[in-house]
């Protein structure tokens, strides 16, 4: 059943089984939480993340659909905000250790639509365990800037080619996206350094 561990703005989700019917809940393989960072008004001296919430944590089908129906389209986000959804347990964090030493593949798009679409086929692909590397996958972020929006997937494994190119191009179909993505591991995001010329790894 839908976990929520902060109020949100709108109507809760705990209800988020299917009303009326009697049906059996369809079972995810495993738990996924959704967080919220807004950014746009962040304190002065405050940490990175620092503002990060965590709202929902869900196991069915049936929660899936009632949330990302009522809350987490991208396009309903205010500017400098982002949405999170991580496997429960690893906070969308650097510093978490399932994340510490991996990084992320990352697309743009200047248009909502767009953005909201490529969500939408990511969280389906990770509720589903559509990746043949699902375990090296963290979880994937929606950011909302002004100029241009991004959406981000974290892996845990950055020095593995590999596995990486091997995700990077199941996502690039997943999403439909015709060009090039490019990988960048935290550490490089870091120091800024392979990060401003392009990225560790493209397809």
């Amino acid at each position: 059943m839908a976990e929520a561990t902060t109020e949100p703005a709108i109507a809760p989700a705990q209800e988020s089984e299917s009303a009326g019917t009697n049906r059996a809940p369809h079972k995810l393989e495993r738990r996924w939480t959704f967080w919220f960072d807004n950014q746009s008004k962040p304190k002065q001296g405050a940490a990175w993340g620092s503002s990060m919430k965590k709202i929902y944590t869900f196991d069915t089908v049936e929660e899936f659909w009632v949330l990302y129906d009522q809350i987490f389209r991208p396009s309903k986000l205010p500017g400098n905000a982002d949405f999170h959804c991580f496997k429960t347990g690893i906070e969308p964090k650097w510093e978490d250790p399932e994340c510490a030493n991996g990084g992320k593949w990352s697309v743009t798009s200047s248009r909502k639509t767009n953005l909201d679409a490529m969500w939408l086929e990511t969280l389906m692909a990770l509720i589903g365990e559509q990746f043949d590397e699902s375990e090296e996958i963290c979880g994937v972020v929606a950011s909302v800037r002004q100029r241009q929006d991004k959406l981000a997937l974290w892996t845990k494994s950055a020095s593995n080619e590999a596995l990486q190119m091997s995700i990077g191009k199941k996502w690039k179909e997943i999403i439909d996206v015709q060009d090039k993505i490019f990988y960048t591991s935290h550490d490089d995001s870091k120091s800024r350094e392979k990060s401003s010329r392009g990225g560790r790894y493209s397809v």
